[in-house]
């Protein structure tokens, strides 16, 4: 739910028709945190500043730590070191620690925590206590309106749809305009078609409220649609950080290239400044003659056809999934299954032996010894 200390700074006047009123947004910024259980390491090293009206995904397997970051920046939890700032402000760090309600943030959970026995309205109008009831209740209506749930604010929680509870959620979280919103996970009890959606709305109320918001995910598509930044995570510690695009086309290691898309991972070998796979020529290389390397290729980035390629192989199966067809091959000298999407008419029916090579541009070079770029 909404946590605010500072409902008196924030004026919630009355909204246009239909639209969230500004939230006051704030700097979110982490220095050299870290968090342990006991002996166990769950953050170590944590340095990361969301600009004020950013959306920042957090995204990791689970275990990586980013719930818990997630909770030290709301005030649930308290780092053992290091400081979070929010507007500049230290609320966190060695000798200060301001509680969740001073902090000005809104959060809201994986599965919503809609008070079941409260209309929507009165979730809604929950973190606007400290306004007269009057306001309070325009004020939830607007936030409902803008939703496209004003029509069931008299309604019960249980009494909606998963995408609907959502939504009440977000009017919730975003009513007392806090400084900071923070989102656990907020779309994956949806099924797949509204999550689309919710994702998309999500996006326009965050920009439309100028909201720095901080969203945890484990699925990165949705953290390329969100985020305006990406901070991907792994045990701990962030592995890389910045746009989609920078994760998905300049991954730093192969657990980054592998979070972003199933790859095939294959060794490799310079040879008079190339890389040479058991797909053939990969890339250019500056690294000595006989350097042994790692090659991550993307399923999209495997070739194939009837006539021509760098290598024979031979289909083993073959799935239709919509927009492609997805491959297992089998290579001379490979012991390993080579897997590869294709657009379903690139490989007529029924053709099973091929040739195969690789688009450099879906390939990425690593150290053999480390997975590193």
């Amino acid at each position: 739910m909404a946590q605010t200390g500072t409902s008196e700074r924030r004026s919630a006047s009355a909204e246009g028709a239909g639209r969230t009123g500004v939230s006051f947004a704030a700097d979110l910024e982490f220095r050299s945190v870290g968090f342990r259980a006991g002996r166990r390491a769950i953050l170590s090293g944590i340095d990361l500043t969301v600009p004020a009206g950013r959306i920042l995904c957090l995204l990791g397997p689970s275990g990586s730590g980013k719930t818990s970051l997630l909770r030290i920046a709301s005030g649930i939890e308290r780092q053992t070191e290091g400081q979070v700032f929010i507007g500049g402000e230290e609320v966190s760090g060695p000798g200060r620690f301001v509680p969740p309600e001073g902090r000005g943030v809104g959060l809201m959970f994986q599965d919503f925590a809609l008070f079941p026995h409260m209309t929507l309205i009165d979730n809604v109008r929950y973190g606007l206590r400290a306004l007269p009831k009057e306001q309070q209740r325009h004020t939830a209506l607007s936030a409902l309106r803008r939703v496209g749930l004003e029509r069931l604010a008299e309604s019960y929680p249980h009494n909606l749809s998963g995408g609907e509870q959502q939504r009440v959620a977000m009017a919730r979280a975003l009513v007392p305009r806090p400084q900071v919103l923070l989102m656990d996970e907020p779309f994956s009890g949806l099924d797949s078609r509204l999550r689309d959606e919710m994702r998309s709305e999500t996006v326009a109320i965050l920009r439309e409220t100028r909201a720095t918001a901080v969203i945890v995910t484990h699925d990165a598509e949705e953290a390329m649609r969100l985020g305006d930044r990406i901070a991907l995570m792994r045990e701990g510690r962030i592995v890389q950080y910045g746009t989609g695009r920078d994760l998905y086309r300049r991954p730093v290691d192969l657990f980054t290239a592998g979070f972003f898309s199933e790859i095939n991972v294959l060794p490799g070998v310079v040879k008079a400044g190339r890389v040479v796979g058991p797909l053939g020529p990969v890339a250019d290389s500056p690294r000595s003659n006989g350097t042994l390397v790692t090659v991550g290729l993307r399923l999209e980035g495997v070739r194939v056809s009837p006539d021509e390629g760098a290598v024979q192989a031979r289909v083993l199966s073959r799935q239709f999934v919509g927009r492609a067809d997805l491959l297992s091959l089998a290579v001379d000298g490979v012991d390993q299954r080579i897997k590869a999407r294709i657009r379903p008419n690139d490989l007529p029916d029924g053709v099973h032996e091929v040739f195969v090579s690789v688009d450099p541009q879906e390939a990425f070079v690593f150290e053999e010894s480390s997975g590193s770029a």
